[in-house]
């Protein structure tokens, strides 16, 4: 019984906190209105084979309502069309400009190298780095700028709207944004008068020029798989402010096409937490199966076994509707499929599968792939050679 209690104690704390991060989470508004000249924006794609991506992108992008904005996509050694694509969009539309990406340095991690060598030649006295698979409304450029100019952060970046197709997206995915709502403190996190980390999403992240290159640009994180992240804790490092928003109405992502891509995808990610620190990832899957998958087990043992104490039921009921009701919460601020509601076990287990697997690679000194590149295990920076080449 007090453990069924100490779990009840602990979902009460989670959802407190997540009402109180939808609470504070700041939208873009439709009617946002900039006060005097248009100041230019440089919007920065690093492109990698998105070929399937790229061209919806641009888009989107040149229909937007703000009247002065750059364009400029690097092709990162791509191995398809991506660069043909944006050539011949670029030649109806002087906005766009295709940069050929240079031979990474060496320390460097892909990505950052990508958006680093974009940022330097970016001419607008704001930097977006998006990437190539969101989708934008007309009205983001001019609705998000008006807000980081009310706002006035060293770096402004969000929770995109994340498209699913397949089931196993839809289960899987939302997961992701329950577990940051639930966990971090991100309310007090961005209301401190010191400056605090919050969380940064590479998928879309605004900095005045000059705070950019105050941190020293992406060179201050080069060799992070998780540069974004590490992107916000260089901002609060330096002293700058960094604000999280609810990106969901004016930008969509399509991070995964495929179940392959999206576990690749994941244990990338989870890899670089147990890379930070293995204690760390350790502790996260205690207390995820604690609070968010040992109710259902406890609730599965209650309506077979009849003989428990009614005491212990209405303890196991009360977090399962608590977990319910935190992701019905977190799937209707985000418009995401209720589908993952419903199947939050199966959702949260995939999840955690991959967690595993990420943490155990790390342990045994595995590496990881992405976008046919290897990261190593002494370092995040990437090898020189593609998967095929370093398996030969």
């Amino acid at each position: 019984m007090i453990y069924q209690m100490v779990i009840a104690a602990g979902l009460l704390i989670f959802v407190f906190n997540l009402v109180l991060n939808l609470r504070s989470l700041k939208r873009p508004l439709t009617k946002g209105a900039i006060d005097g000249p248009a100041p230019l924006i440089s919007v920065l794609i690093p492109a990698r084979d998105e070929e399937a991506n790229i061209g919806n992108c641009l888009e989107c992008l040149k229909r937007q309502d703000y009247p002065n904005f750059e364009i400029l996509v690097l092709d990162d050694d791509s191995s398809d069309n991506t660069a043909h694509i944006v050539q011949r969009m670029a030649a109806t539309d002087s906005r766009i400009r295709l940069l050929r990406g240079e031979p990474r340095d060496e320390g460097w991690a892909g990505k950052p190298f990508a958006c680093q060598q974009l940022a330097k030649v970016a001419g607008g006295s704001w930097l977006l780095f998006i990437d190539a698979d969101t989708t934008h409304a007309p009205h983001m450029l001019r609705s998000v700028l008006a807000l980081a100019l009310k706002s006035k952060p060293a770096l402004l970046s969000g929770f995109p709207h994340q498209l699913t197709t397949s089931l196993p997206q839809k289960m899987a995915i939302p997961v992701i944004y329950f577990i940051i709502m639930s966990w971090l403190p991100l309310w007090w996190l961005q209301r401190c008068k010191k400056p605090k980390p919050s969380l940064a999403i590479g998928q879309f992240m605004l900095f005045p020029t000059e705070e950019y290159w105050r941190i020293g640009g992406h060179e201050a994180v080069k060799s992070q798989i998780l540069e974004d992240v590490w992107m916000g804790a260089e901002v609060c490092r330096h002293g700058g402010r960094h604000m999280a928003i609810d990106l969901s109405p004016v930008v969509s992502c399509n991070m995964y096409r495929s179940v392959g891509a999206m576990w690749e995808g994941l244990v990338r990610s989870l890899y670089s937490v147990a890379a930070v620190s293995r204690l760390g990832l350790v502790v996260l899957l205690g207390a995820g199966y604690v609070f968010f998958l040992a109710p259902f087990y406890s609730l599965w043992n209650v309506l077979v076994w009849t003989a428990t104490p009614i005491e212990i039921r209405g303890v196991i009921f009360f977090q399962v509707v608590a977990i319910i009701t935190m992701r019905w919460l977190v799937h209707n601020r985000f418009k995401e499929s209720p589908v993952s509601t419903l199947l939050h076990p199966f959702g949260f287990s995939f999840l955690y599968l991959v967690a595993l697997y990420a943490g155990a690679l790390r342990v045994v000194g595995g590496s990881v792939h992405w976008k046919k590149r290897i990261y190593g295990t002494d370092t995040c920076v990437e090898e020189t050679g593609s998967v095929e080449l370093s398996r030969q």
